[in-house]
């Protein structure tokens, strides 16, 4: 009775984890969802470049790329699908002329990804310029 309730519990348990692999369809998997720049002096500017893959079954293809305001510029993303397996990258840069404290800059992703739209982060705590 013990062999057959772990045997049907090992059974269940790999049909969850091929249940959970087997999305149709494209994924992006990025390799981190924020970037922490730590200190920064007001006026510098600043880029992060970041890194996906398609961990999916199907063609991905990103069609805009919205910053939060006008001092954070998605400076290149991809044009062309991105296969399954393939990696891509999409290049942020924020300027923080005019701003003090700390900065979150939200970067959302629409793409054709199975799942929400995507969402990307870039901080820093901007400090006041010493004149």
């Amino acid at each position: 009775m013990a062999k057959n309730l772990l045997f049907g519990l090992l059974w269940l348990g790999a049909a969850t984890v091929v249940a959970q692999d087997s999305v149709n369809g494209p994924v992006i998997s990025w390799e981190k969802l924020s970037h922490e720049f730590g200190e920064i002096v007001q006026g510098e500017k600043i880029e992060h470049t970041f890194k996906f893959k398609n961990t999916g079954t199907a063609a991905l293809v990103i069609t805009n790329v919205e910053v939060t305001c006008g001092c954070t510029v998605p400076k290149g993303w991809p044009r062309d699908p991105i296969m399954p397996g393939e990696k891509g990258e999409i290049t942020v840069a924020f300027n923080s002329a005019g701003k003090i404290g700390r900065q979150n800059k939200v970067v959302t992703i629409t793409s054709n990804s199975v799942g929400s739209t995507n969402q990307v982060m870039i901080v820093a705590n901007v400090l006041e310029k010493k004149l």
